[in-house]
């Protein structure tokens, strides 16, 4: 299956963007976006502060099938003619993973194509050889609203964890940030806006696990970070502004410090090898794309990131995702694979 470009419709239902892409190349990549449809449900969910599951998976059954035909059609291609039909499987909320999984079962025994049943992380950490052509191996950062991982990635099923978060995802810890201080939902981008008005020193926030040069796992943690946050703006004369900025360079000061371990761990895993991807929705965030990206400088790495439309939930990584597996096991997946509330890139020992 590698001598000829592959075309693959994606599709992505975990959370609470319907989306469905059509994707063209072969690995390791750079490939051709040739279409890329992101419905958001942001509206639906501003008035609850974040995701309502059951509200999420009703959107997706409603407008899945118009997704799907739109991408298609921005594509010039139809079903007959894509080689492979990718869909998230997991990790995610389960009533929405069920109604993107279902479709494609139906499409790929309908059309008589391969079902590619994609782990939702693993659409994140190969979404640079989409965009870049990056070659393995890598060591990437995945932060999002759900995971905070660093891994090396040796190959598109080879994923050694380096650090995971002990309790709450960086992107959760923006989102609950942001209610905390009354900035509207999304969070994450709410409160980057507002940092850029503040002083990042305004407030002594604490940074768990920092400096912890002889730890052998760059494990991350957020919650307390959070509770400080909850107890600086239950005082008087809060600076909105300034708490933003705050806890967005705490956030920083513990990404770059627990990126600097990992970095040691991956160059004894992969020696001579030297670049840094940045990956999931909190990677849209310029200042911490910035601050790493000055890391990897100072350490001898290649800052990767894919643009902000990539980093956030989007079928076409799923699509490429699904196309280096197709280059693996041209035969698929089978229509009895299920759908998985929880799904780990990478378990097991360091």
């Amino acid at each position: 299956m590698t001598g000829k470009p592959l075309t693959i419709l994606g599709i992505e239902t975990s959370c609470d963007e319907t989306a469905a892409a059509v994707v063209r190349g072969r690995v390791p990549g750079p490939g051709d976006i040739l279409s890329d449809i992101v419905f958001s449900q942001t509206e639906a969910h501003a008035p609850y502060g974040g995701v309502v599951p059951e509200i999420a998976s009703r959107a997706h059954l409603e407008i899945l099938d118009s997704i799907i035909e739109r991408a298609l059609d921005e594509a010039k291609v139809t079903l007959g003619e894509v080689d492979g039909i990718a869909a998230t499987a997991g990790p995610g909320l389960i009533g929405g993973v069920m109604v993107g999984l279902t479709t494609a079962k139906a499409l790929a025994l309908g059309a008589g194509k391969p079902l590619l049943a994609v782990n939702h992380l693993m659409g994140h950490a190969l979404t640079a050889r989409l965009t870049h052509g990056v070659e393995f191996p890598y060591l990437l950062l995945l932060v999002s609203g759900g995971h905070c991982q660093l891994l090396g990635v040796g190959g598109a099923n080879d994923f050694r964890l380096y650090g995971n978060t002990i309790d709450d995802a960086v992107g959760e810890a923006f989102d609950k940030t942001a209610k905390i201080l009354g900035l509207p939902y999304p969070g994450g981008p709410a409160v980057e806006q507002a940092a850029k008005r503040g002083n990042p020193r305004a407030y002594d926030l604490p940074r768990p696990l920092l400096n912890r040069r002889d730890a052998v796992k760059a494990d991350f943690s957020f919650s307390g970070l959070k509770t400080a946050v909850r107890q600086a703006a239950q005082k008087a004369d809060i600076g909105i502004a300034d708490l933003s900025a705050s806890f967005q360079a705490a956030v920083i000061d513990i990404l770059c410090d627990r990126s600097l371990i990992a970095m040691n761990r991956f160059r004894r895993d992969f020696p001579g090898a030297n670049t840094f991807v940045l990956a999931g929705g909190v990677a849209a965030n310029q200042a911490i794309g910035t601050a790493l990206a000055q890391l990897c400088e100072e350490e001898g790495f290649v800052t990767r990131i894919p643009p902000p439309r990539l980093c956030t939930d989007n079928a076409a990584m799923i699509a490429w995702a699904g196309l280096e597996r197709l280059t693996d096991n041209a035969a698929g997946d089978a229509l009895s694979v299920s759908p998985r509330a929880r799904w780990p890139l990478a378990i097991g020992p360091i």
